[in-house]
């Protein structure tokens, strides 16, 4: 005798709502797993006090902030953080913006120009910064190039080391952003470039009044997606500068890794990684808020 199903269970599933939950519960059991749940552990962790791997850990409360708030490093760190993502985060959207303008035109090798600005996107920040580390050295190809006497110290100097860090960050990000921007462009309508055409417009009056008012998604996305990898930018300052000197190139990810690694204070380093988490996450609502915004 053929076994039939539930009518109960038939009924289940003849609700939308019941099927999506159960069609999206293997998902969010694992972004509850890998990403709730370490979020909340951190919260807890950032409470608490002590080495984790030695005696445990104790509950001080909100006593990391404090400790935080009132570290003069912390500052310092926070600014830099800032400043290496405004350094980043302006050319990362106007150079690959100005390229793909260039590149959206049909020419002869217009594929291996794009390919070539594309090729630092597929390299290994790790291995870019080893480059980075050997162009810029005192008897490096930079210093050569420009053959200034006496020679930078590039890494060794408070001004200096920090523009190294952000140049190689907007090569690195430079491929990626244009590539986005070339699929903008090309979702833009040709037939409002041919209408502004029959009115007269110049280059400038369709870039200005058609290019950018139709990328104006495409850049909100770049420019948020930009400032997040800034914000978490760790391979470029652990291989190339370390933090230094004196902290002039120690951003809020890599104190984070300092204090919890280094230091084995995992409560402190929690705290800090709250601010970089609240600070994220109120850069995703002013995504949003733009995003939704009626112009």
């Amino acid at each position: 005798m053929q076994g039939k199903s539930s009518p109960q269970l038939g009924n289940w599933l003849d609700n939308p709502s019941i099927a999506a939950w159960i069609f999206l519960a293997p998902a969010l059991l694992l972004l509850g797993v890998f990403v709730l749940y370490p979020l909340l552990y951190l919260a807890y962790l950032s409470l608490t006090a002590g080495h984790l791997t030695l005696a445990g850990v104790r509950w001080v409360g909100l006593n990391n902030y404090f400790r935080l708030f009132q570290n003069p490093d912390f500052w310092q760190i926070l600014g830099n953080t800032f400043y290496f993502t405004l350094g980043t985060v302006i050319p990362s959207v106007v150079l690959p913006l100005g390229l793909a303008v260039l590149l959206d035109r049909t020419f002869v090798g217009r594929g291996i120009l794009r390919s070539i600005y594309f090729l630092p996107s597929v390299v290994s920040i790790v291995a870019a910064g080893l480059g980075w580390r050997w162009l810029f050295q005192p008897d490096g190809a930079v210093n050569g190039l420009l053959n200034l006497n006496p020679s930078p110290a590039w890494f060794n100097d408070t001004m200096l080391a920090m523009p190294v860090l952000i140049l190689l960050s907007i090569w690195k990000q430079l491929g990626f952003n244009m590539v986005v921007f070339l699929a903008g462009l090309q979702a833009i309508p040709q037939n409002r470039y041919e209408a502004a055409e029959l009115d007269g417009a110049g280059a400038w009056q369709k870039f200005r009044y058609i290019t950018l008012p139709g990328l104006r998604p495409t850049t909100v996305f770049v420019i948020i997606s930009t400032v997040i990898f800034t914000f978490r930018g760790f391979e470029q300052v652990f291989v190339v500068t370390g933090g230094g000197p004196l902290n002039a190139t120690n951003i809020l990810v890599y104190y984070v890794y300092e204090q919890a690694f280094g230091m084995f204070d995992f409560g402190y380093a929690a705290a800090a990684a709250m601010v970089l988490l609240v600070v994220v996450l109120a850069l995703v609502y002013w995504q949003l808020k733009i995003w939704d915004r009626d112009d």
